[in-house]
């Protein structure tokens, strides 16, 4: 069992923006962050995430809670297991009351491998000549901890020698299962590349063969830790440069990424083994930085290339694509000390939207009507995912490649405006301001439960209720408190609000009870009597009245 005290040490040292940007694209909006909702189909964001708060809530379809409640659900983790995933995320060391948890466990079996993976480095000549050929310092080794994976039965043979399950090794990413249950190493003489989450967290390997195997490098598989499509190889070590230079550069492969930092270029990254998709992009989003996509200049790197680009233009980043000439990358202009050349290259290139217009120019031969329409089509389409007014400031430059009007790339097929929530839902903004007030100063509490029934909060009762009994985590309070368009009001404007609630609530009990036949005539004769002579002349006066009892139907 996790220790209390652990949890509320792991809360305090993790940011929500910081864990749901792990999943989602945030932008920020206002003093909050906004995105579409990934718990339900929506087209206009409703999904708000707090740093003030440190809450989420969709004002769609009703979730929020915590960093916890959120990797639960997005997860579908029990509540220990999201628990484990953020503590293994974060680097954060766990107390267990008794036992152990799977991800500590994991973690313990990744942390124990790289160490022995690190010291048959020192014992293996071949890979240390592969790394010196390749350029790769001694320092850099040590920095990004390269190690190497002997034969397969010595790496059974170790994990028995450290008493370590093979179930277990398994959920590391370790080894693997045959079809007849047998377990087997899944990295086999290779170099090794231990690979991270954002915070540091060690989550998996990727492996380069020193042989003839026709996959020249694999990482490991999907695991609880570790997701190759939302993770950045080398992003850990280069995440402070990267907000301080508001500048990330994407490349190919582990030995880019080494080889640029070794030669001073400290904001590369590389993608693991798959192309930039849209989970990267919660990751490239933090800290709003430009994107430098610096990929081989072959034609699987062109296409790579225009497939990033459409990527990132069309979800509003701003940045640009360099292509090295072909038959060289960044770790070939490393280890020949062109630094000049490297530094002129990646200082140029083509802006990400001209790129993808170029290219698309380029890939049909315009001399032919029916390709040039198509080209039309393609340039189209992609003008389409851009903002409006990106889309109308690069129409003539797409016009101008295909020898076409822009008048032909009319008007954008744009998604209806996102209307405010106030207009799309049935709200009461008095009581969302008298909520907010009692969240903000609970001493009010104890002056309102004499005054106020919880049928008097009318489509707010709930949340009124879950609030006088302490449950803050009801949704539409959660909704309350992270919608900065709801003020708290002063104590005078509270207890006016307050006032013109409950005058309002009587009058309407009072045109109810007078047409309601069921109700007997004595009963209905003194309700009338008491409404009418007692509780609203004297909230007239501005006096809170307490409810009285007798009231009840």
């Amino acid at each position: 069992m996790i220790d209390p005290a652990s949890i509320e040490s792991l809360k305090q040292s993790i940011d929500i923006v910081d864990v749901v940007g792990n999943y989602l694209e945030l932008k920020k909006a206002g003093a909050n962050y906004k995105c579409n909702c990934p718990f339900h189909d929506e087209k206009t964001p409703s999904f708000n995430v707090s740093p003030a708060k440190q809450i989420y809530h969709c004002f769609g379809c009703g979730a929020g809670g915590d960093a916890i409640k959120f990797v639960m659900e997005i997860e579908k983790l029990s509540y220990p297991e999201a628990i484990e995933k953020l503590a293994a995320m974060y680097n954060f060391t766990l107390r267990y009351t008794k036992g152990s948890g799977d991800y500590s466990e994991a973690k313990r079996v990744l942390e124990l491998m790289q160490q022995w993976y690190r010291t048959n480095l020192d014992h293996e000549p071949p890979a240390m000549q592969y790394l010196k050929e390749r350029g790769i310092s001694q320092a850099s080794i040590e920095a990004f901890g390269i190690g190497y994976v002997p034969d397969g039965s010595q790496v059974m043979n170790y994990l028995r020698s450290r008493h370590i399950p093979l179930p277990k090794a398994q959920e590391a990413g370790i080894v693997a299962q045959g079809e007849r249950g047998e377990f087997y190493a899944r990295l086999n003489r290779r170099i090794t590349f231990p690979i991270y989450s954002p915070a540091g967290a060690l989550v998996g390997f990727g492996g380069r063969t020193l042989g003839d195997h026709p996959a020249k490098y694999i990482n490991s598989p999907q695991t609880r830790l570790f997701n190759k499509s939302r993770l950045l190889y080398g992003y850990h070590r280069a995440k402070e440069e990267i907000y301080r230079r508001k500048e990330i550069l994407v490349c190919e492969g582990y030995l880019d990424v080494i080889m640029l930092h070794q030669a001073g270029f400290s904001t590369a990254v590389a993608t693991l083994g798959t192309a930039l998709t849209a989970e990267h992009l919660p990751l490239l989003r933090k800290g709003e930085p430009r994107v430098v996509l610096a990929y081989d200049g072959d034609n699987a790197g062109i296409a790579a290339a225009l497939k990033a680009s459409r990527l990132l233009a069309g979800h509003g980043f701003e940045g640009r694509v360099v292509l090295f000439p072909e038959g060289k990358d960044p770790a070939d202009m490393v280890k020949d000390g062109d630094r000049e050349g490297l530094t002129a290259l990646l200082r140029g290139g083509t802006p990400l939207i001209d790129f993808v217009l170029e290219k698309v120019a380029a890939f049909h031969d315009l001399s032919i009507p029916r390709e040039k329409e198509k080209a039309f089509a393609e340039m189209k389409g992609f003008l389409n995912s851009l903002s409006p007014i990106v889309r109308e400031s690069v129409i003539p430059r797409a016009a101008n490649l295909l020898g076409a009007s822009p008048a032909l790339f009319g008007q954008a097929n744009d998604a209806r405006p996102a209307q405010r929530y106030f207009t799309e839902n049935k709200t009461d903004p008095a009581w969302q301001t008298i909520l907010r007030t009692l969240m903000e100063s609970e001493g009010l509490i104890d002056d309102v439960v004499d005054i106020l029934a919880p049928e008097m909060a009318g489509e707010y009762r709930e949340a009124f209720e879950a609030l006088i009994t302490g449950r803050r985590d009801h949704p539409t309070l959660q909704g309350i408190a992270i919608d900065d368009r709801i003020r708290p009001l002063d104590e005078e404007a509270f207890r006016q609000t307050l006032r013109a609630q409950v005058e309002r609530y009587y009058r309407i009990f009072l045109q109810r009870i007078s047409r309601d036949p069921a109700i007997p005539y004595q009963k209905k004769s003194y309700l009338i009597r008491k409404i009418k002579t007692d509780i609203l002349p004297r909230l007239k006066k501005g006096e809170l009245v307490p409810y009285a009892s007798d009231l009840t139907l």
